[in-house]
């Protein structure tokens, strides 16, 4: 089990892109780790949007698209290309879209460590 385990960390590291100064993945990378469509993923996003703050997840500009598609090989944008700007998720909207989406992969995900995903302690305030 621990050698799928690694096997999963090294492909969801080969995907990190840093996009802003930030690890980010691409909408089409998680879509497929978790076995749903991306129409699928961002329709969740939408209907959910309140979850996933600009320092969550936020859409590519074109000209960030297109200095990404000089660095790695995507769809054309002809046909049966995205029609539609890609979304990027740091780590903490991994974490976060693992809970939106129903998937048996994000179920799995949020039943034990995802392999790609650190969690933060989770800071308590106290007011006084």
């Amino acid at each position: 089990m621990r050698h799928v385990s690694r096997f999963c960390e090294i492909l969801i590291d080969s995907r990190i892109l840093t996009i802003r100064g930030q690890r980010v993945l691409l909408d089409s990378d998680l879509a497929e780790l978790y076995g749903v469509t991306t129409k699928a993923l961002k329709q969740s996003v939408e209907r959910n949007i309140e979850r996933f703050p600009d320092d969550f997840s936020y859409t590519l500009t074109r000209e960030e698209l297109a200095i990404l598609r000089s660095q790695i090989v995507t769809s054309s944008s002809g046909y049966g290309g995205a029609r539609y700007l890609p979304r990027v998720f740091t780590e903490h909207g991994v974490a976060m879209l693992s809970s939106v989406l129903r998937s048996p992969k994000s179920c799995e995900g949020e039943r034990r460590d995802h392999p790609g995903v650190r969690t933060t302690p989770k800071v308590t305030r106290y007011s006084r």
